[in-house]
């Protein structure tokens, strides 16, 4: 459930203020590794795993209608929630508390004076397109070195199906997270990339590189094209 102090009018939640009175965008922009598995942020950021972070301020949670967002972020916008430094700082602190069905697999940061140098760091990027700055090279999207043959592969999502129930043994098919990443309506790339790096024991979980070694390049495609389809419970 939405917490209801987060969800009075927009205009005791327009608190953009400049970055510098949020904290240290410096400081921010190194905390900011901790989300960029997910996100992208910068001139050329795109959708990934989760939506890209430009403009963030002012923006309708779930507001993005190039990107599909777990039903209950959707829910979160549609009641009303806007993204300003207050109710960032509350869904930084514990992303469950603004939308319980998120499928963000992050446990939330608690440090007060970290959240305000993030947010700090998240409002530079939420000026004008023209100002927002040149985004850090992951941004691309092509920081892998997978075979573009292997990316190629389009996959059967009804074989992936067939393919997926040892995934679902830990991953959740609703897109709930309970302290396993949720790997629903994940981009297929994206998928495909991450299990090739456990392949190739670039990623160092022993499951998921036992997981992924036995899997051909063709039951990775499918099982990438079942979980990129796959709706929410």
């Amino acid at each position: 459930m939405i917490r209801s102090s987060l969800l009075v009018g927009a205009t005791v939640l327009a608190t953009d203020a400049p970055a510098s009175e949020l904290g240290d965008a410096g400081r921010g922009e190194k905390l900011f590794s901790q989300c960029k598995g997910c996100h992208q942020i910068g001139r050329g950021a795109e959708n990934r795993i989760g939506p890209h972070l430009n403009t963030l301020f002012g923006r309708k949670a779930g507001g993005l209608e190039d990107f599909r967002y777990s039903k209950s972020m959707a829910r979160a916008g549609a009641a009303g929630l806007e993204w300003h430094a207050e109710t960032l700082d509350g869904f930084l602190e514990n992303p469950r508390s603004i939308a319980s069905g998120t499928r963000m697999s992050y446990r939330g940061m608690k440090d007060d004076g970290q959240r305000a140098d993030l947010i700090a760091y998240l409002r530079v990027h939420s000026d004008s397109p023209r100002d927002i700055p040149e985004a850090d090279p992951t941004a691309s999207g092509t920081d892998h070195d997978v075979d573009p043959e292997i990316l190629a592969i389009a996959g059967d999502p009804e074989y992936g199906e067939y393919l997926s129930s040892e995934c679902k043994t830990c991953h959740q098919s609703d897109g709930g997270d309970d302290g396993i990443p949720s790997i629903t309506l994940w981009p297929v790339e994206d998928f495909v990339v991450a299990m090739h790096a456990y392949k190739e024991k670039k990623r160092q979980n022993p499951v998921m590189q036992m997981m992924a070694g036995r899997l051909s390049n063709e039951e990775i495609a499918a099982l990438a094209a079942y979980f990129g389809a796959l709706e929410e419970d």
